[in-house]
């Protein structure tokens, strides 16, 4: 996709006079068909990049509509988790290629449910928790740091893995 974006840019700005090097011009309609083809085959193939790490891992993971996947493996009894609720969570996120990209390290990071700036990946696997529950989340890139990653430790259109324990809900 980066690719492609780069040698669209380039063919929208190039300052070439010969006419024997300019690509055919494209409707916009063209470009919006092939821009669309380009973000499906992306999801395709991020949809096999996470298959094959639930292969590979041999988790029996629930999948949601949107495309996300869970697994619990601490299911602790309680009270589901619900918007503007406060959770407190210890958790370490890596790439499906097993990078850890952060950690709490054991000092639990509390965000609003619904509300605060994370992933709305996460916003959404938190509620079929509990406290206490520790759960692997894999999030892909469309609920997580989309085309842009986080511009740190993210790169662009990455799934990310949570492995996540609820500490506290408020």
């Amino acid at each position: 996709m980066r690719i492609f974006l780069t040698i669209l840019i380039l063919v929208l700005f190039s300052c070439s006079g010969d006419e024997k090097s300019k690509l055919p011009e494209m409707s916009a309609k063209e470009l919006q068909e092939k821009l669309l083809q380009a973000n499906k085959n992306a999801l395709s193939k991020e949809k096999q990049q996470i298959a094959a790490y639930i292969k590979e891992k041999q988790l029996e993971v629930i999948t949601t509509k949107t495309g996300l996947n869970y697994k619990v493996y601490n299911n602790v009894e309680g009270d589901s988790i619900k918007d503007n609720h406060i959770v407190a969570i210890n958790y370490s996120v890596s790439l499906l290629d097993g990078t850890e990209c952060y950690n709490t390290e054991g000092k639990p990071e509390e965000f609003t449910v619904g509300k605060d700036y994370v992933e709305s990946g996460l916003h959404e696997a938190i509620k079929y928790l509990n406290k206490g529950d520790k759960a692997i989340i894999i999030i892909p890139s469309h609920l997580g740091h989309g085309l842009t990653g986080d511009f740190k430790k993210i790169p662009i259109r990455s799934t990310i893995i949570y492995d996540l324990e609820v500490v506290e809900v408020k």
